[in-house]
């Protein structure tokens, strides 16, 4: 079977996920539209899947760093009350207008989300996290097994 039967179906599964994730993005330095962004452009492969004891959900993150420029010019994530989320809050350790000073002066301690290069190493660590969930999930429904079957071209 070709690897899209294999993802057709987790659909429901990664629906479920997907909620259950949630309060991981909002702790992370990522909004949920960032997110949203970073798991376009990932992808979800079984390797060992021929190996029921090996086999493992992995998130291929080779296309993430093409969209990591633009999370710049996504909107950061609020809080429950309209502030900056727990993820957002001023970095450069001064914050009010000494901060904004040291910032624009290029003294304070970079941009809120860091470099390109660590955007781009936390989102590979958050995309593998929910793939542990993900797999994490599907095993507890008993699903695992007819899934990795499905991609090793088994069903």
């Amino acid at each position: 079977m070709s690897d899209t039967s294999w993802t057709d179906r987790i659909v429901g599964a990664r629906m479920t996920v997907d909620q259950q994730f949630s309060s991981r993005i909002t702790e992370s330095q990522f909004s949920s539209q960032q997110w949203s962004l970073i798991m376009t452009a990932t992808e979800f492969e079984i390797h060992e899947a021929d190996d029921p004891d090996r086999a493992q959900l992995v998130a291929n993150t080779e296309q993430v760093e093409q969209v990591i420029p633009e999370l710049d010019n996504m909107p950061t994530g609020m809080g429950a009350m309209g502030g900056p989320g727990p993820n957002q809050q001023d970095r450069s350790g001064d914050g009010g207008v000494l901060g904004s000073i040291k910032d624009a002066l290029g003294m304070g301690g970079g941009d809120d989300g860091g470099s390109d290069a660590e955007k781009r190493r936390a989102a590979e660590r958050l995309t593998q996290e929910y793939a542990d969930e993900l797999q994490s999930h599907l095993e507890s429904e008993g699903r695992w097994e007819s899934v990795r079957r499905a991609a090793a071209g088994d069903e």
